[in-house]
């Protein structure tokens, strides 16, 4: 398993890839955004990530969606 990456900003804004590993509440007040979306396209039988700053354009498919969920971390971490 890859290690979990929390990134905090001078402002005091914390980033990360959401887990359930690391009470995240703990922190203070959340305010969540995704950063991507992964869907399944009946028509091309394949999960599809999207990057939610680029609508649209799909970044990575897969017939396997924990593939794409790998993938996800991956890039976004």
């Amino acid at each position: 398993m890859k290690p979990h990456i929390i990134t905090i900003a001078p402002d005091g804004t914390v980033r990360c890839l959401w887990t359930d590993a690391i009470p995240l509440q703990a922190l203070g007040r959340l305010t969540l955004q995704r950063a991507s979306t992964i869907e399944f396209d009946s028509t091309a039988q394949r999960w599809e990530v999207r990057l939610t700053s680029n609508p649209g354009a799909v970044v990575f498919s897969h017939t396997s969606r924990e593939t794409c969920l790998d993938w996800e971390r991956g890039a976004l971490q």
